[in-house]
């Protein structure tokens, strides 16, 4: 198997302004993008593949003259692995709010010429699908494949399905959830907090002080980072080990092996992502529950899906666990849709949407592999 090699980022301008779910409107935004693969003659090979939290339209690749830049699923995006990219066409499409390329936080706001900051518009679920859809038709596809995602990714499949039913024939949403639990929610919250009463926050407005909220990107990071391990994931790769051999009998310095992985990966964070950026897609996460206008009556809400679905959960992962996509697999069946629904056992946590889980890519590739066969892409 081998990679999709060099790619470049592509972008395309919208002067239309966007509708928001907030009753705001983003206009004049750009949307950045890759593709990998051929689009086949009638456009019916496309594959969007939708990105999580820190995520972007990288998915697979490298980037000429960098090191480091392999795609975040590279691992399953190419010729000859899962999702073949010598018969799909995979697109992956940066979210409007992100701080990876299309229009955020970071961007000139046109009605006052400076840095939007804390100013952008908050964005939803529902907000990038209608984004994405609007790059596919400057695109001309108007049906897709298949709509991937894993978390955050996985909510935007689902919202694909429900948005846009005629649009997508078949939504693969892996290690993901309908809504966010109370406690989940809470996460976030934490993470917030630590970057909004960080000193160099300026109320989101820091470009304009010359500083980068980084205590509180690197905290944030830290607790998301708990949530998406398990802990027998966390016993197995560091346990009780301690950094210098024997206890140093500090408060304040690092002791432990996990105390130091935590903070090199809050410190990694802190380097390249956004703060603003951060709150926007947490709080886009908060809101994601499509059974709200249903009363919260997720079968009601699922009632406009057409496409067939593959839900996969894997037994480790405490914040999406396996019970959230249980509670789709039902709402599903109880609207008579075509569903198939994988629970692997796999100790990784979260994270193993991302990992190189045999079973798991078994399954992914026989997914496509059926999709690909009734289309006629084989």
């Amino acid at each position: 198997m081998h990679s999709v090699g060099q790619v470049t980022p592509q972008s395309l301008h919208f002067a239309a302004a966007l509708p928001l779910q907030s009753g705001a409107a983003l206009r004049d935004y750009t949307l950045v993008y890759e593709t990998y693969g051929t689009l086949n003659a009638d456009k019916s090979n496309a594959v969007l593949v939708c990105h999580a939290l820190n995520a972007s339209h990288h998915v697979a690749g490298t980037y000429a003259g960098q090191d480091k830049s392999e795609g975040w699923w590279d691992n399953l995006v190419g010729p000859g692995k899962p999702l073949d990219t010598n018969r799909f066409f995979v697109i992956g499409v940066n979210n409007p709010g992100s701080c990876f390329g299309s229009t955020g936080p970071m961007h000139t706001n046109p009605d006052t010429g400076r840095p939007y900051g804390a100013d952008f518009p908050v964005v939803t679920v529902e907000d990038w699908v209608d984004a994405q859809a609007r790059l596919l038709d400057r695109l001309g596809i108007t049906q897709l494949a298949a709509v991937l995602g894993g978390s955050l990714g996985g909510m935007q499949a689902l919202s694909w399905s429900l948005r846009y039913p005629e649009r997508l024939r078949h939504c693969i949403a892996v290690a993901t959830a309908p809504n966010l639990s109370a406690q989940n929610i809470a996460f976030n919250e934490v993470a917030r907090r630590a970057i909004i009463t960080d000193p160099d926050f300026h109320g989101g407005h820091y470009q304009a002080h010359g500083v980068v909220p980084k205590r509180g990107l690197r905290v944030a990071r830290m607790i998301g980072h708990i949530t998406y391990l398990s802990d027998d994931a966390m016993e197995a790769k560091f346990g009780r080990g301690m950094k210098g051999g024997a206890p140093g009998y500090s408060t304040q310095d690092i002791e432990f092996e996990i105390e130091s992985y935590l903070r090199y990966q809050g410190d990694k964070f802190s380097e390249y992502f956004d703060a603003n950026t951060y709150l926007l897609i947490t709080r886009a996460l908060d809101y994601f529950d499509p059974a709200r206008a249903y009363e919260g009556d997720l079968t009601a809400a699922g009632a406009a899906a057409r496409c067939q679905f593959q839900l996969v959960s894997f037994t480790t992962d405490w914040r999406f666990s396996p019970a959230r996509s249980r509670e789709i697999v039902k709402a599903l069946l109880d609207n008579r849709r075509d569903v198939s629904y994988a629970e692997i056992e796999a100790p990784h946590g979260h994270d193993a949407f991302l990992l190189d889980d045999a079973r798991y890519h078994h399954l992914l590739r026989a997914c496509f592999d059926n999709i690909a066969r009734e289309a006629g892409h084989v």
